[in-house]
Protein backbone atom coordinates (compact mmCIF):
# COMPACT_ATOMS: atom_id res chain seq x y z
CA UNK A 1 0.00 0.00 0.00
CA UNK A 2 1.75 3.18 -1.15
CA UNK A 3 1.65 6.55 0.57
CA UNK A 4 -0.95 8.01 -1.80
CA UNK A 5 -3.43 5.15 -1.40
CA UNK A 6 -6.19 6.11 1.04
CA UNK A 7 -5.45 4.54 4.40
CA UNK A 8 -8.99 5.17 5.64
CA UNK A 9 -12.34 4.64 3.92
CA UNK A 10 -15.06 6.88 5.33
CA UNK A 11 -18.53 5.58 4.51
CA UNK A 12 -21.17 8.31 4.58
CA UNK A 13 -20.65 11.96 3.67
CA UNK A 14 -23.02 13.64 6.08
CA UNK A 15 -21.61 16.00 8.75
CA UNK A 16 -20.13 13.19 10.86
CA UNK A 17 -18.33 11.58 7.93
CA UNK A 18 -17.06 14.91 6.63
CA UNK A 19 -15.68 15.78 10.07
CA UNK A 20 -13.91 12.42 10.16
CA UNK A 21 -12.39 12.92 6.72
CA UNK A 22 -11.19 16.46 7.47
CA UNK A 23 -9.71 15.50 10.84
CA UNK A 24 -7.74 12.67 9.26
CA UNK A 25 -6.55 14.80 6.34
CA UNK A 26 -5.38 17.51 8.73
CA UNK A 27 -3.41 14.76 10.50
CA UNK A 28 -1.75 13.80 7.22
CA UNK A 29 -3.73 10.57 6.73
CA UNK A 30 -4.99 9.95 3.14
CA UNK A 31 -8.75 9.38 2.99
CA UNK A 32 -11.41 8.20 0.58
CA UNK A 33 -14.94 9.28 1.43
CA UNK A 34 -18.03 7.86 -0.27
CA UNK A 35 -21.78 8.30 -0.10
CA UNK A 36 -24.42 6.08 -1.68
CA UNK A 37 -26.65 9.06 -2.55
CA UNK A 38 -25.85 10.15 -6.13
CA UNK A 39 -27.00 13.72 -5.44
CA UNK A 40 -25.84 16.38 -2.96
CA UNK A 41 -27.94 16.93 0.15
CA UNK A 42 -30.85 19.38 -0.30
CA UNK A 43 -32.22 19.12 3.24
CA UNK A 44 -32.11 21.14 6.44
CA UNK A 45 -32.56 18.09 8.69
CA UNK A 46 -31.19 18.74 12.22
CA UNK A 47 -29.93 22.33 11.89
CA UNK A 48 -29.09 22.98 15.54
CA UNK A 49 -25.38 23.26 16.38
CA UNK A 50 -24.68 23.34 20.09
CA UNK A 51 -21.81 25.28 21.72
CA UNK A 52 -19.45 22.32 22.17
CA UNK A 53 -19.80 21.45 18.48
CA UNK A 54 -19.06 25.08 17.59
CA UNK A 55 -15.86 24.85 19.63
CA UNK A 56 -14.78 21.72 17.79
CA UNK A 57 -15.50 23.26 14.38
CA UNK A 58 -13.28 26.11 15.55
CA UNK A 59 -10.49 23.63 16.38
CA UNK A 60 -10.90 22.15 12.89
CA UNK A 61 -10.31 25.66 11.54
CA UNK A 62 -13.76 25.82 9.94
CA UNK A 63 -14.89 29.34 10.98
CA UNK A 64 -17.73 29.38 8.43
CA UNK A 65 -19.90 27.25 10.71
CA UNK A 66 -20.06 30.02 13.29
CA UNK A 67 -19.89 32.90 10.79
CA UNK A 68 -22.64 31.70 8.43
CA UNK A 69 -25.00 30.10 10.94
CA UNK A 70 -27.83 32.02 12.61
CA UNK A 71 -28.92 32.25 16.20
CA UNK A 72 -31.96 30.08 16.88
CA UNK A 73 -35.09 32.26 16.75
CA UNK A 74 -37.49 32.52 19.64
CA UNK A 75 -40.46 30.15 19.33
CA UNK A 76 -43.86 31.87 19.34
CA UNK A 77 -47.05 29.89 19.95
CA UNK A 78 -50.53 31.15 19.11
CA UNK A 79 -54.03 30.58 20.36
CA UNK A 80 -55.43 27.86 18.07
CA UNK A 81 -57.04 29.31 14.96
CA UNK A 82 -55.70 32.82 15.53
CA UNK A 83 -52.55 34.94 15.22
CA UNK A 84 -52.89 36.04 18.84
CA UNK A 85 -49.55 35.27 20.53
CA UNK A 86 -49.88 32.84 23.39
CA UNK A 87 -46.31 32.41 24.55
CA UNK A 88 -42.74 33.19 23.47
CA UNK A 89 -40.00 30.83 24.60
CA UNK A 90 -36.41 30.02 23.60
CA UNK A 91 -35.29 26.76 22.02
CA UNK A 92 -32.52 26.59 24.62
CA UNK A 93 -31.78 28.43 27.87
CA UNK A 94 -29.81 31.67 27.80
CA UNK A 95 -26.14 31.55 28.72
CA UNK A 96 -23.85 34.56 28.87
CA UNK A 97 -20.61 34.59 26.93
CA UNK A 98 -17.52 34.57 29.14
CA UNK A 99 -13.79 34.68 28.33
CA UNK A 100 -13.68 30.91 28.93
CA UNK A 101 -16.81 30.21 26.84
CA UNK A 102 -16.88 32.25 23.61
CA UNK A 103 -19.45 29.99 21.95
CA UNK A 104 -22.43 30.24 24.27
CA UNK A 105 -25.61 29.82 22.22
CA UNK A 106 -27.18 27.26 19.91
CA UNK A 107 -26.88 28.28 16.26
CA UNK A 108 -28.72 27.06 13.17
CA UNK A 109 -27.18 25.80 9.95
CA UNK A 110 -28.93 23.31 7.69
CA UNK A 111 -27.19 20.14 6.60
CA UNK A 112 -27.12 21.29 2.98
CA UNK A 113 -24.98 24.35 3.74
CA UNK A 114 -22.89 22.57 6.36
CA UNK A 115 -21.94 19.86 3.88
CA UNK A 116 -20.95 22.43 1.26
CA UNK A 117 -18.73 24.21 3.80
CA UNK A 118 -17.05 20.97 4.85
CA UNK A 119 -16.58 19.74 1.28
CA UNK A 120 -14.83 22.99 0.42
CA UNK A 121 -12.33 22.31 3.19
CA UNK A 122 -11.76 18.76 1.96
CA UNK A 123 -10.94 20.12 -1.49
CA UNK A 124 -7.96 21.98 0.02
CA UNK A 125 -6.48 18.51 0.50
CA UNK A 126 -7.45 17.37 -3.03
CA UNK A 127 -10.16 15.18 -1.54
CA UNK A 128 -13.75 15.06 -2.78
CA UNK A 129 -16.76 12.96 -1.92
CA UNK A 130 -17.40 10.09 -4.32
CA UNK A 131 -21.17 10.32 -4.66
CA UNK A 132 -23.35 7.43 -5.78
CA UNK A 133 -20.88 4.92 -4.34
CA UNK A 134 -22.32 2.33 -1.99
CA UNK A 135 -20.61 -0.05 0.43
CA UNK A 136 -22.05 -3.50 -0.30
CA UNK A 137 -19.91 -5.69 1.96
CA UNK A 138 -16.51 -5.91 3.63
CA UNK A 139 -14.10 -8.37 5.19
CA UNK A 140 -11.48 -7.75 7.85
CA UNK A 141 -8.01 -9.26 8.18
CA UNK A 142 -4.99 -8.58 10.34
CA UNK A 143 -3.78 -6.07 7.74
CA UNK A 144 -6.98 -4.10 7.25
CA UNK A 145 -10.29 -4.12 5.41
CA UNK A 146 -11.37 -5.27 1.95
CA UNK A 147 -14.52 -3.43 0.92
CA UNK A 148 -16.82 -4.18 -2.00
CA UNK A 149 -18.20 -0.96 -3.45
CA UNK A 150 -20.85 -0.40 -6.11
CA UNK A 151 -21.32 2.58 -8.42
CA UNK A 152 -23.56 2.71 -11.48
CA UNK A 153 -23.91 -1.06 -11.33
CA UNK A 154 -20.15 -1.60 -11.46
CA UNK A 155 -18.51 -3.43 -8.56
CA UNK A 156 -15.12 -2.44 -7.15
CA UNK A 157 -12.94 -4.17 -4.59
CA UNK A 158 -11.10 -1.66 -2.44
CA UNK A 159 -8.37 -2.48 0.09
CA UNK A 160 -7.79 -0.07 2.94
CA UNK A 161 -6.26 -0.09 6.40
CA UNK A 162 -9.21 1.31 8.35
CA UNK A 163 -12.88 2.07 7.84
CA UNK A 164 -15.17 4.57 9.58
CA UNK A 165 -18.92 4.18 9.28
CA UNK A 166 -21.03 7.34 9.22
CA UNK A 167 -23.77 5.98 6.97
CA UNK A 168 -26.57 5.52 9.47
CA UNK A 169 -28.09 2.67 11.42
CA UNK A 170 -29.48 1.03 8.28
CA UNK A 171 -26.05 0.81 6.67
CA UNK A 172 -24.38 -2.49 5.85
CA UNK A 173 -21.60 -1.78 8.33
CA UNK A 174 -23.95 -2.03 11.31
CA UNK A 175 -25.38 -5.28 10.00
CA UNK A 176 -22.04 -6.97 9.30
CA UNK A 177 -20.57 -5.95 12.63
CA UNK A 178 -23.71 -7.35 14.31
CA UNK A 179 -24.02 -4.25 16.46
CA UNK A 180 -26.80 -4.29 19.03
CA UNK A 181 -28.91 -1.20 19.58
CA UNK A 182 -29.68 -0.78 23.26
CA UNK A 183 -32.82 1.22 24.02
CA UNK A 184 -36.18 1.69 22.35
CA UNK A 185 -38.04 3.17 19.40
CA UNK A 186 -40.99 5.31 20.48
CA UNK A 187 -44.07 5.11 18.27
CA UNK A 188 -45.86 7.65 20.45
CA UNK A 189 -43.61 10.46 19.21
CA UNK A 190 -43.65 10.72 15.44
CA UNK A 191 -43.57 13.68 13.06
CA UNK A 192 -43.42 14.65 9.43
CA UNK A 193 -40.62 17.09 8.72
CA UNK A 194 -39.41 18.72 5.56
CA UNK A 195 -38.51 21.91 3.72
CA UNK A 196 -41.04 24.03 1.89
CA UNK A 197 -41.45 27.30 -0.02
CA UNK A 198 -44.54 29.20 1.13
CA UNK A 199 -45.85 32.67 1.88
CA UNK A 200 -48.43 33.57 4.47
CA UNK A 201 -50.21 36.92 4.71
CA UNK A 202 -48.93 38.56 7.89
CA UNK A 203 -46.42 35.75 8.60
CA UNK A 204 -43.10 37.20 9.78
CA UNK A 205 -39.68 35.56 9.52
CA UNK A 206 -38.57 36.69 12.97
CA UNK A 207 -40.04 33.86 15.03
CA UNK A 208 -40.09 30.09 14.95
CA UNK A 209 -43.88 29.71 14.74
CA UNK A 210 -45.96 27.09 16.55
CA UNK A 211 -49.52 26.58 15.30
CA UNK A 212 -52.14 24.26 16.76
CA UNK A 213 -52.24 22.65 20.17
CA UNK A 214 -49.42 20.44 21.37
CA UNK A 215 -50.65 16.91 22.05
CA UNK A 216 -53.16 17.29 19.25
CA UNK A 217 -52.50 18.60 15.73
CA UNK A 218 -49.44 20.85 15.86
CA UNK A 219 -46.99 22.41 13.42
CA UNK A 220 -43.68 24.17 13.95
CA UNK A 221 -42.47 26.44 11.15
CA UNK A 222 -38.84 27.57 11.20
CA UNK A 223 -37.76 30.31 8.73
CA UNK A 224 -34.50 29.69 6.91
CA UNK A 225 -33.05 31.71 4.05
CA UNK A 226 -30.76 28.78 3.27
CA UNK A 227 -33.71 27.22 1.43
CA UNK A 228 -34.91 30.50 -0.14
CA UNK A 229 -36.34 33.87 0.87
CA UNK A 230 -39.68 32.07 1.23
CA UNK A 231 -38.11 28.91 2.69
CA UNK A 232 -39.27 27.16 5.84
CA UNK A 233 -38.52 23.97 7.70
CA UNK A 234 -41.69 22.37 9.06
CA UNK A 235 -42.56 19.75 11.68
CA UNK A 236 -46.08 18.31 11.83
CA UNK A 237 -47.23 16.32 14.88
CA UNK A 238 -50.62 14.66 15.17
CA UNK A 239 -51.47 11.54 17.22
CA UNK A 240 -54.64 10.99 15.16
CA UNK A 241 -52.87 11.29 11.79
CA UNK A 242 -51.38 8.49 9.73
CA UNK A 243 -48.06 10.33 9.43
CA UNK A 244 -46.54 7.68 7.18
CA UNK A 245 -49.34 8.37 4.70
CA UNK A 246 -48.99 12.13 5.18
CA UNK A 247 -45.28 12.00 4.33
CA UNK A 248 -46.15 10.39 0.99
CA UNK A 249 -48.79 12.91 -0.05
CA UNK A 250 -47.79 16.48 -0.95
CA UNK A 251 -51.37 17.72 -1.27
CA UNK A 252 -52.25 16.32 2.16
CA UNK A 253 -49.32 18.22 3.68
CA UNK A 254 -50.54 21.42 2.03
CA UNK A 255 -54.03 20.82 3.43
CA UNK A 256 -52.76 20.30 6.98
CA UNK A 257 -50.56 23.40 6.85
CA UNK A 258 -53.41 25.51 5.45
CA UNK A 259 -55.73 24.17 8.17
CA UNK A 260 -53.34 25.16 10.95
CA UNK A 261 -52.27 28.58 9.67
CA UNK A 262 -55.00 31.21 10.26
CA UNK A 263 -54.15 33.24 7.16
CA UNK A 264 -54.06 33.08 3.40
CA UNK A 265 -51.20 30.77 2.38
CA UNK A 266 -49.52 30.44 -1.01
CA UNK A 267 -47.57 27.22 -1.57
CA UNK A 268 -44.73 27.41 -4.05
CA UNK A 269 -42.71 24.20 -3.69
CA UNK A 270 -42.22 21.23 -1.37
CA UNK A 271 -38.48 20.46 -1.42
CA UNK A 272 -38.49 17.20 0.54
CA UNK A 273 -40.17 15.52 3.50
CA UNK A 274 -39.97 12.40 5.60
CA UNK A 275 -41.66 10.75 8.56
CA UNK A 276 -39.53 9.95 11.58
CA UNK A 277 -40.01 8.11 14.83
CA UNK A 278 -38.15 8.89 18.02
CA UNK A 279 -35.28 6.47 18.54
CA UNK A 280 -33.80 6.42 22.03
CA UNK A 281 -30.97 3.97 21.56
CA UNK A 282 -27.24 3.47 21.19
CA UNK A 283 -24.93 0.75 19.97
CA UNK A 284 -23.22 -1.57 22.43
CA UNK A 285 -19.75 -0.79 21.01
CA UNK A 286 -18.20 1.69 18.60
CA UNK A 287 -15.50 -0.43 17.01
CA UNK A 288 -14.41 -3.91 16.01
CA UNK A 289 -10.98 -4.61 14.60
CA UNK A 290 -10.17 -2.09 11.88
CA UNK A 291 -13.73 -0.72 11.67
CA UNK A 292 -15.28 2.14 13.66
CA UNK A 293 -18.80 3.55 13.71
CA UNK A 294 -19.62 7.19 14.36
CA UNK A 295 -22.72 8.52 12.61
CA UNK A 296 -26.01 7.34 14.16
CA UNK A 297 -24.17 5.31 16.75
CA UNK A 298 -26.66 6.93 19.09
CA UNK A 299 -30.11 8.46 18.59
CA UNK A 300 -30.74 11.13 21.21
CA UNK A 301 -33.97 13.06 21.66
CA UNK A 302 -34.72 16.55 22.88
CA UNK A 303 -33.06 18.28 19.95
CA UNK A 304 -29.63 17.01 21.03
CA UNK A 305 -27.86 16.43 17.72
CA UNK A 306 -24.11 15.93 18.00
CA UNK A 307 -22.17 16.26 14.76
CA UNK A 308 -18.66 15.70 16.08
CA UNK A 309 -18.24 12.16 17.50
CA UNK A 310 -15.71 11.12 14.84
CA UNK A 311 -13.11 13.64 15.99
CA UNK A 312 -12.61 11.55 19.15
CA UNK A 313 -11.41 8.50 17.23
CA UNK A 314 -9.63 10.17 14.31
CA UNK A 315 -6.78 11.78 16.26
CA UNK A 316 -6.09 8.45 17.94
CA UNK A 317 -6.26 6.58 14.65
CA UNK A 318 -3.78 9.04 13.14
CA UNK A 319 -1.25 8.46 15.92
CA UNK A 320 -1.56 4.68 15.52
CA UNK A 321 -1.18 4.86 11.75
CA UNK A 322 1.93 7.03 12.11
CA UNK A 323 3.46 4.40 14.37
CA UNK A 324 3.51 6.77 17.35
CA UNK A 325 0.85 4.98 19.42
CA UNK A 326 -0.19 1.37 19.96
CA UNK A 327 -3.49 -0.21 18.96
CA UNK A 328 -4.63 -0.16 22.57
CA UNK A 329 -5.19 3.60 22.23
CA UNK A 330 -8.05 2.87 19.84
CA UNK A 331 -9.84 0.82 22.50
CA UNK A 332 -10.37 4.02 24.48
CA UNK A 333 -12.74 5.35 21.81
CA UNK A 334 -15.60 3.13 22.95
CA UNK A 335 -14.56 3.32 26.60
CA UNK A 336 -14.70 7.13 26.63
CA UNK A 337 -17.80 7.62 24.47
CA UNK A 338 -20.25 4.99 25.78
CA UNK A 339 -20.78 6.63 29.21
CA UNK A 340 -21.31 10.03 27.55
CA UNK A 341 -23.92 8.72 25.11
CA UNK A 342 -25.67 6.68 27.80
CA UNK A 343 -26.10 9.71 30.06
CA UNK A 344 -27.12 11.89 27.10
CA UNK A 345 -29.93 9.50 26.23
CA UNK A 346 -31.09 9.33 29.82
CA UNK A 347 -31.25 13.11 30.13
CA UNK A 348 -32.91 13.85 26.78
CA UNK A 349 -35.46 11.05 27.32
CA UNK A 350 -36.40 12.69 30.62
CA UNK A 351 -37.02 15.97 28.74
CA UNK A 352 -39.14 14.14 26.17
CA UNK A 353 -41.23 12.38 28.83
CA UNK A 354 -41.81 15.61 30.75
CA UNK A 355 -42.96 17.34 27.57
CA UNK A 356 -45.40 14.54 26.70
CA UNK A 357 -46.73 14.26 30.25
CA UNK A 358 -47.24 17.98 30.85
CA UNK A 359 -47.97 19.09 27.28
CA UNK A 360 -45.55 21.91 27.97
CA UNK A 361 -43.27 22.40 24.96
CA UNK A 362 -41.18 25.18 26.52
CA UNK A 363 -40.17 22.90 29.37
CA UNK A 364 -37.12 24.30 31.08
CA UNK A 365 -33.98 22.81 29.61
CA UNK A 366 -30.70 23.01 31.46
CA UNK A 367 -27.55 24.41 29.87
CA UNK A 368 -26.22 20.87 30.27
CA UNK A 369 -27.57 20.50 26.72
CA UNK A 370 -24.77 22.78 25.53
CA UNK A 371 -22.43 19.80 26.09
CA UNK A 372 -19.77 21.94 27.75
CA UNK A 373 -19.77 19.58 30.74
CA UNK A 374 -19.07 16.42 28.70
CA UNK A 375 -15.97 14.78 30.12
CA UNK A 376 -13.87 11.62 30.26
CA UNK A 377 -12.47 12.05 33.76
CA UNK A 378 -12.88 8.30 34.19
CA UNK A 379 -10.68 7.40 31.20
CA UNK A 380 -7.56 5.34 31.77
CA UNK A 381 -5.55 7.65 29.49
CA UNK A 382 -6.13 10.87 31.42
CA UNK A 383 -4.02 11.88 34.41
CA UNK A 384 -4.84 14.32 37.18
CA UNK A 385 -2.37 14.70 40.02
CA UNK A 386 -4.66 17.13 41.84
CA UNK A 387 -8.11 15.47 41.63
CA UNK A 388 -9.66 13.39 44.39
CA UNK A 389 -9.87 9.76 43.15
CA UNK A 390 -12.87 7.49 43.39
CA UNK A 391 -15.62 9.92 42.44
CA UNK A 392 -18.61 8.50 40.50
CA UNK A 393 -18.75 8.85 36.73
CA UNK A 394 -20.64 11.93 35.59
CA UNK A 395 -19.75 11.87 31.88
CA UNK A 396 -22.49 14.24 30.79
CA UNK A 397 -21.95 16.61 33.63
CA UNK A 398 -23.16 20.10 34.44
CA UNK A 399 -20.66 22.70 33.25
CA UNK A 400 -19.02 24.53 36.15
CA UNK A 401 -16.40 27.22 35.49
CA UNK A 402 -15.31 26.94 39.11
CA UNK A 403 -14.20 23.32 38.78
CA UNK A 404 -11.67 21.79 36.40
CA UNK A 405 -10.26 18.27 36.15
CA UNK A 406 -8.37 16.21 33.60
CA UNK A 407 -10.95 14.87 31.16
CA UNK A 408 -12.92 18.16 31.06
CA UNK A 409 -13.08 20.51 28.07
CA UNK A 410 -10.22 22.97 28.00
CA UNK A 411 -11.41 26.57 28.57
CA UNK A 412 -10.58 29.46 26.26
CA UNK A 413 -8.88 32.72 27.26
CA UNK A 414 -8.67 35.82 25.03
CA UNK A 415 -6.28 38.79 24.91
CA UNK A 416 -3.14 36.70 25.23
CA UNK A 417 0.05 38.60 24.34
CA UNK A 418 2.67 36.58 22.50
CA UNK A 419 6.25 37.52 23.38
CA UNK A 420 9.68 36.15 22.74
CA UNK A 421 9.42 35.59 18.98
CA UNK A 422 6.81 32.84 18.90
CA UNK A 423 5.69 31.06 15.77
CA UNK A 424 2.40 32.92 15.20
CA UNK A 425 0.20 35.76 16.37
CA UNK A 426 -2.10 33.58 18.49
CA UNK A 427 -4.22 35.74 20.78
CA UNK A 428 -6.50 33.10 22.37
CA UNK A 429 -5.90 29.69 23.88
CA UNK A 430 -8.47 28.24 21.49
CA UNK A 431 -6.21 29.47 18.71
CA UNK A 432 -3.63 26.91 19.87
CA UNK A 433 -5.85 23.82 19.99
CA UNK A 434 -5.96 21.76 16.82
CA UNK A 435 -6.88 18.10 16.05
CA UNK A 436 -3.42 17.22 14.77
CA UNK A 437 -1.38 17.81 17.91
CA UNK A 438 -1.34 17.84 21.68
CA UNK A 439 -0.81 21.26 23.25
CA UNK A 440 1.12 21.42 26.51
CA UNK A 441 0.34 24.55 28.51
CA UNK A 442 2.85 25.36 31.23
CA UNK A 443 1.53 27.93 33.67
CA UNK A 444 4.57 29.31 35.47
CA UNK A 445 5.61 32.47 37.35
CA UNK A 446 8.56 32.93 34.97
CA UNK A 447 10.05 31.26 31.89
CA UNK A 448 12.83 29.80 34.05
CA UNK A 449 10.28 27.87 36.11
CA UNK A 450 9.11 26.15 32.91
CA UNK A 451 12.60 25.04 31.83
CA UNK A 452 12.51 21.44 33.25
CA UNK A 453 9.14 20.80 31.62
CA UNK A 454 10.28 22.18 28.28
CA UNK A 455 13.28 19.90 28.49
CA UNK A 456 11.04 16.86 29.00
CA UNK A 457 8.98 17.76 25.94
CA UNK A 458 12.08 17.62 23.73
CA UNK A 459 11.73 13.82 23.70
CA UNK A 460 8.47 13.85 21.72
CA UNK A 461 7.75 14.10 17.99
CA UNK A 462 7.25 17.79 17.29
CA UNK A 463 4.85 17.10 14.42
CA UNK A 464 2.22 16.01 16.95
CA UNK A 465 3.18 18.25 19.83
CA UNK A 466 3.32 21.94 20.58
CA UNK A 467 3.94 23.82 23.79
CA UNK A 468 3.14 27.17 25.31
CA UNK A 469 4.35 28.84 28.48
CA UNK A 470 1.58 30.96 30.01
CA UNK A 471 2.89 33.75 32.22
CA UNK A 472 0.95 35.98 34.61
CA UNK A 473 0.44 39.61 33.66
CA UNK A 474 3.15 40.69 36.10
CA UNK A 475 5.86 38.40 34.71
CA UNK A 476 9.20 39.52 33.28
CA UNK A 477 10.06 37.74 30.04
CA UNK A 478 13.51 36.19 29.66
CA UNK A 479 14.92 33.58 27.21
CA UNK A 480 14.15 29.89 27.87
CA UNK A 481 16.80 27.17 27.47
CA UNK A 482 14.41 24.83 25.58
CA UNK A 483 12.09 27.39 23.98
CA UNK A 484 8.40 26.52 23.62
CA UNK A 485 6.39 27.20 20.49
CA UNK A 486 4.69 30.09 22.27
CA UNK A 487 5.31 32.30 25.25
CA UNK A 488 2.07 34.01 26.19
CA UNK A 489 1.44 36.70 28.76
CA UNK A 490 -2.03 36.51 30.25
CA UNK A 491 -2.61 40.27 30.15
CA UNK A 492 -6.01 40.28 31.88
CA UNK A 493 -5.64 37.04 33.89
CA UNK A 494 -8.37 35.32 31.88
CA UNK A 495 -6.31 32.14 31.44
CA UNK A 496 -5.19 32.06 35.07
CA UNK A 497 -8.81 32.45 36.14
CA UNK A 498 -10.23 29.83 33.74
CA UNK A 499 -7.57 27.27 34.64
CA UNK A 500 -7.97 28.02 38.39
CA UNK A 501 -4.33 28.94 38.87
CA UNK A 502 -2.96 30.34 42.12
CA UNK A 503 -0.32 33.07 42.33
CA UNK A 504 3.24 31.73 42.19
CA UNK A 505 2.10 28.23 41.20
CA UNK A 506 3.57 26.09 38.41
CA UNK A 507 1.14 23.64 36.83
CA UNK A 508 0.96 21.79 33.52
CA UNK A 509 -2.15 21.18 31.42
CA UNK A 510 -1.87 18.84 28.44
CA UNK A 511 -4.66 19.54 25.94
CA UNK A 512 -5.65 16.63 23.72
CA UNK A 513 -6.29 17.04 19.97
CA UNK A 514 -10.06 16.90 20.68
CA UNK A 515 -9.86 19.95 22.95
CA UNK A 516 -10.17 17.98 26.18
CA UNK A 517 -7.69 18.13 29.05
CA UNK A 518 -5.58 14.99 28.96
CA UNK A 519 -3.51 15.79 32.03
CA UNK A 520 -3.16 18.23 34.91
CA UNK A 521 0.19 17.61 36.56
CA UNK A 522 2.85 19.25 38.73
CA UNK A 523 5.79 19.06 36.36
CA UNK A 524 8.05 17.07 34.05
CA UNK A 525 7.42 13.74 35.79
CA UNK A 526 3.69 14.02 35.32
CA UNK A 527 4.12 15.01 31.67
CA UNK A 528 6.16 11.87 31.03
CA UNK A 529 3.64 9.71 32.87
CA UNK A 530 0.75 11.07 30.81
CA UNK A 531 2.45 10.63 27.44
CA UNK A 532 3.43 7.07 28.39
CA UNK A 533 -0.32 6.38 28.17
CA UNK A 534 -0.48 7.83 24.63
CA UNK A 535 2.81 7.25 22.79
CA UNK A 536 4.89 4.14 22.22
CA UNK A 537 8.28 4.17 23.96
CA UNK A 538 7.43 7.42 25.76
Amino acid sequence: MNSTHPLVLVVGAGPVGLVAALTLLQNGIPVRIIDKDPNPCIRQRGPGIWPRSLELFNFLNVPEVNNLSKLAPVIRSYRPGTLEPLQDYPLAPHMESTPAVPFHAIRMMGQQLLEIVMQNHLEKFSCSVKMGTELRSFKQSNEGVTAVLMKNGISETFDTKWMIGADGARGIMYKQLVLKFLGETRDDVRAVTGDIHLKGVGLDRVYWHQFGKFGELTMFLHPTDEIAKDGWQFYIFGPELDLTKVAQNEELVFEIIALLMPMEVTFNKLVWMTCFRTNIRMVNKFSEGHVFVAGNAAHPTGGQVYKMPSIYVCWKLALVEKGLAGRSLLETYSAERLPVISEMLEMTTSILNQTITTGDVPIRRSTVLFMLGINCRFSNIVLDEFAIPGKPIDAYGVFDEGHLEAGDRAPDAPNMLQVGGGESDVKTLFGLYRPWHHTTLVFAPSPADATPIMGALEAYDKSVMQSAVVLPSSASVMPVASPPNHVLVDQEDYAYSAYLMEAGQTKVFVIRPDGGIGAIVHGAGGVKKYFSKIFLDA
